[in-house]
């Protein structure tokens, strides 16, 4: 028995520490396989022995509360739900009654309160007890109604997400140490900032699962009913569907066939009884509502050896190991690597070449390793830099072992840096692969960025150089010439500062001037007074432009590259106007190169339909969704991408 309690309490110790890391920060110790496995064994121990100890993860809701936001205990607590991953068990649960099946969403779960319709609170679900206000921040979410046509106290529960496509957006404008490992725990720092600037720049959507009060209001006994209630207040509501025993499983299939062209990130579906009186009736255990339950897909595993553990070295120091085994199918598609994330994780799972190893994919998407079946033990953490072979060391961080290059001419850390600047949204010099950068610095023609713009001095070794010869590099130098001349706000941005993305950049040259020399010599008072900037990228700007090497590396810039005004041809024909994007456009690469091109000429993008909106841009000017409702509402006119490329004469 005492055995049995101190792997129980390895067990607590070890989830919870995994959860606190999950929730509140930005890596990951294990995944959520493997969090699963060990959450179910403690669950079987606890039933073997009777005994529950203090503070176990089986007895707690989410996790506790930190931060500076104020905190609000919720009238109910939020419990979780328990889980199942068999179909069988679904139609078991349902025992001959209707319900509804619906996406069980990846974010952050918020309780939302209006009165006499208008939103008066947001609080997060914390810890099921206690959550965090977050009012202003959901003021400021994509699609949330700050004001509904029912006057009566409505309270619902809904999920905070963020899409895959933004979460790779914002992941590439941040340094790589600063980079999220999945939507939910961007979602998570985003909605819980400070700073609502920031929470707007996240693209924040809300979808609405739960309708706990609606003063005045009758469902007629029906959970599907107070979802067509929440629709008609203008909430997007969790996409569901009605099911019974005869077509569940197909229901469970119709999912399983979207996820992987989902852009919100799910980790399952929920089943919930339609006839809430009987839903309600069956009560709640400790920790789990007995009027819903959780289905989870049972991850297709598949066996492979483990062919070698690569560690991928990064401008930032950070080295992350990744997996390469022999191929296998997945989920409809071939795979042959997974990131560990860190040291920690590798000596988790005890790695060696050669061992069998299951693979799967989490959320039926990120190829994850879900357990070793050798675990020979026999990988180490490299020892020296792959790039630079100085030695390496590892760093513990919160808890989670993770291995630096400290060799500040580390060439690893140049080529990143070098990547981001030639890159698209930087100085767009087309042709200048990651590859081709890697070649010049072997062959020492870039020490410093500047040197890009000098290529020409190398002409004779470029052309003898493998993959190239006279029309390559005839390309290359019109690329790099154009290049030459460039922006206030490219320039800016291409420097890899931390915090410093292209809209970032854009507002900080505007308010500027476009005047270089005075963004470079500014200060953070100047800097925060930028509507849009706030103190971390104020502090980011000033303490970039204050260390010597860089000030070298600008000069030195700036004797190279000529610096235009941005292109003004109708630059001021969205100037002051206001705009929703909302649908998928046709004409453009994605929604955000709306959003580009708006404020690059002087417009506003917004994500709720509001008073001061002039436009909203959806091809589907017919819908009824809520943005369509509310511009109807307010007589603003609703453009299709056709209308706004000709009303603006783009």
């Amino acid at each position: 028995m005492a055995d049995t309690v101190k792997e129980m309490k390895d067990l607590a110790q070890t989830l919870n520490h995994a959860a606190k890391v999950y929730y509140q920060g930005q890596d990951e110790v294990m995944s959520n396989f493997e969090y699963d496995r060990l959450y179910d064994r403690l669950v079987q121990l606890e039933k073997e022995t009777g005994v529950i100890l203090a503070g176990s993860p089986t007895q707690k809701v989410g996790y506790e509360v930190l931060g500076e936001l104020p905190k609000e205990r919720h009238q109910s607590q939020m419990l979780s739900l328990d889980k199942t991953k068999e179909v069988g068990q679904l139609i078991e649960w349902l025992d001959g009654k209707e319900g509804l099946l619906s996406w069980k969403m990846d974010g952050l779960t918020v309780v939302l309160t209006y009165e006499n319709g208008e939103l008066v609170k947001a609080v997060t679900r914390g810890n099921g007890q206690v959550g965090e206000v977050i009012t202003n921040n959901a003021r400021v979410f994509q699609n949330i109604p700050l004001a509904i046509p029912h006057k009566g106290r409505v309270v619902l529960r809904g999920e905070a997400v963020i899409p895959y496509s933004e979460f790779e957006r914002i992941n590439r404008e941040l340094p790589e140490e600063e980079q999220y490992k999945n939507p939910r725990n961007l979602c998570s720092g985003s909605v819980r900032q400070l700073n609502n600037e920031i929470t707007a720049k996240r693209h924040v959507n809300f979808f609405a699962f739960a309708l706990v009060t609606a003063e005045g209001a009758d469902f007629e006994n029906s959970q599907e009913k107070k979802s067509l209630f929440l629709m008609e207040q203008g909430f997007d509501v969790v996409e569901y569907r009605r099911v019974n025993a005869e077509n569940i499983a197909d229901t469970v299939a119709w999912f399983s066939d979207k996820i992987s062209s989902n852009d919100f990130p799910s980790d399952g579906l929920v089943l919930l009884y339609d006839d809430i009186v009987y839903g309600e009736s069956l009560g709640a255990t400790a920790k789990f509502p007995r009027n819903a339950i959780a289905f989870k897909w049972a991850d297709e595993i598949a066996e492979t050896t483990l062919k070698e553990v690569e560690w991928s070295a990064s401008r930032t120091g950070l080295i992350n190991p990744v997996a390469v085994f022999e191929p296998v199918e997945l989920e409809g598609t071939t795979v042959s690597r997974a990131s560990v994330h860190n040291v920690s994780i590798v000596k988790q799972l005890a790695l060696g070449i050669g061992d069998t190893i299951q693979v799967y994919k989490a959320n039926m998407i990120i190829p994850q390793i879900a357990d070793n079946l050798t675990r020979s033990g026999t990988v180490r953490p490299a020892e020296i830099c792959p790039v630079c072979k100085e030695p390496t060391k590892i760093h513990d961080e919160n808890g989670v072992e993770v291995l630096f290059c400290e060799n500040k001419q580390c060439l690893a850390k140049k080529l990143k840096a070098v990547s981001l600047f030639v890159s698209r949204d930087a100085m767009n010099i087309d042709g200048m692969s990651e590859a081709t950068i890697e070649k010049f610095m072997d062959k020492g023609m870039l020490h410093q960025l500047g040197d890009l713009f000098r290529i020409e001095r190398y002409r004779e070794e470029i052309v003898t150089m493998e993959g190239f010869g006279e029309k390559s590099y005839e390309r290359l130098l019109a690329a790099v010439n154009e290049a030459k001349h460039t922006t206030a706000s490219r320039l800016l941005y291409s420097l890899g500062i931390p915090n410093v993305g292209p809209s970032n950049a854009r507002m900080i040259c505007k308010a500027f001037g476009q005047d270089f020399d005075r963004i470079r010599h500014a200060t953070e008072e100047e800097l925060i007074e930028i509507d849009g900037i706030g103190g971390v990228i104020a502090e980011s700007v000033v303490s970039f432009f204050a260390e010597d090497e860089n000030k070298r590396m600008i000069d030195d810039l700036l004797s190279v590259v000529v610096l235009e005004k941005e292109n003004t041809e109708d630059g001021n024909s969205m100037d002051g106007i206001q705009f929703v994007i909302t649908g998928s456009v046709n004409h453009f690469a994605n929604r955000n190169e709306v959003k580009e091109l708006i404020e690059s000429r002087g417009g506003k993008v917004t994500g709720s339909v509001t008073g001061k909106t002039d436009y909203l841009i959806n091809n589907d000017s017919m819908s009824n969704s809520s943005k369509n409702k509310k511009a109807k509402e307010l007589n603003i006119p609703i453009l299709t991408e056709e209308e706004f490329i000709e009303k603006f004469q783009l």
